[in-house]
């Protein structure tokens, strides 16, 4: 059982990048992405802590993030990662934040946002594998890596359900419109769990002129069934960032 966040590094070159994934997926489940971003930044992947001590939001969740990994430049994130991301942007952690198919406050799923805390009891009774990891990405997944996609095991549903029900008990983090944070939205069109829609609700909490960029058949994990494309994207904006005001640490 993991008590802790945990990291891997990646060799590169660049600004450090935390790669965030959503609430019940693995952060391994980026590592294609993170080997294409690894040619202009230094990627980590990202595993969230498990057990019933992970019943803590998003807000609480960031700060052990930013424990682990220390200072970083920029973050790529899915799903409900956005939220942990926007906590990180808000305290000025980070100068830049991908959002791939992710939001930052529950209103931004439109009605579906009053019931996050059902994705705990989803995982739990619903009892997620290859069939919800098909439905996540678009695409049939093999079997080896659902995983990387749905919680599987008892303790990644039980986490799941703790994490989900924690999330309205903690404030959201505020709009970043006004913050200096470079900001970017990927969006699948067949994302079936944050719909096409919400990119636009999002993207109205970001500083103004964020781009926005829909992936045509890319579904709710654009990270992991198309990293190249997600690459293709991600690197101009990575190498445009802002200059860093003492926020990357020495490779």
């Amino acid at each position: 059982m993991r008590l802790t966040v945990e990291l891997k590094e990646l060799a590169g070159v660049g600004p450090r990048v935390l790669l965030l994934p959503g609430l019940g997926a693995r952060g391994s489940g980026f590592e294609a992405l993170a080997a294409q971003l690894a040619r202009v930044s230094r990627p980590l992947l990202v595993e969230y802590p498990e057990g019933p001590h992970a019943a803590r939001g998003a807000g609480a969740l960031a700060e052990q993030v930013l424990r682990a990994a220390g200072p970083v430049d920029a973050v790529v994130a899915s799903s409900f990662g956005g939220m942990v991301a926007a906590h990180l942007a808000v305290t000025g952690a980070v100068r830049g934040v991908a959002f791939l198919g992710a939001f930052t406050r529950p209103e931004h799923l439109g009605p579906r946002g009053h019931l996050i805390s059902m994705m705990g009891l989803i995982a739990v009774l619903g009892r997620p594998g290859p069939l919800a990891a098909a439905l996540a990405s678009w695409r049939p997944v093999a079997l080896a890596r659902v995983p990387e996609v749905v919680p599987t095991t008892r303790r990644e549903r039980m986490t799941t359900l703790h994490r989900a029900f924690a999330i309205p008990r903690e404030p959201p983090p505020p709009p970043l419109r006004e913050l200096p944070v470079s900001c970017l939205c990927i969006q699948g069109s067949r994302d079936v769990l944050v719909p096409a829609a919400s990119m636009a609700r999002l993207a109205a909490s970001l500083p103004p002129g964020t781009p926005q960029h829909l992936l045509p058949g890319a579904g709710h994990v654009p990270y992991f069934t198309h990293p190249e494309d997600c690459a293709r994207l991600l690197t101009p904006w990575l190498q445009a960032l802002p200059a860093p005001a003492q926020v990357s640490q020495a490779g």
